[in-house]
């Protein structure tokens, strides 16, 4: 998995790098199918903070999440939580479900 930390209007950081590295690959690492990780932080006014997270994966499957928050961690926190979610739902629809016996009914359908 590939991961780009970008900052705008601000000047990067190791921390916030660590931080946002740190997240993706604890949170997103049960995805195996996802390649490109993009991160970009961005100051707007001094006062708010945003990350916004695009992920890219196999089979064109593409997720992003936006969170705008007074502190960065919190907005990186939120924005892979987000992105998460995304992901899992997307995830469970793809799954193959399989019939399961309901209740009073038999294997083979007769009572």
């Amino acid at each position: 998995m590939n991961i780009t930390v970008t900052c705008r209007h601000m000047e990067t950081s190791a921390a916030l790098r660590d931080h946002a590295t740190s997240r993706i690959e604890e949170s997103l690492g049960e995805f195996p199918r996802v390649e490109d990780v993009h991160v970009i932080l961005d100051v707007q006014r001094k006062i708010n903070h945003v990350a916004e997270v695009v992920v890219k994966a196999r089979n064109h499957v593409h997720a992003e999440a936006t969170e705008t928050t007074s502190d960065m961690y919190a907005s990186i926190d939120a924005a892979v939580d987000k992105v998460h979610r995304q992901l899992r739902k997307f995830r469970d629809k793809a799954q193959d479900h399989k019939h399961i016996v309901g209740l009073g009914e038999t294997e083979a359908g007769v009572k």
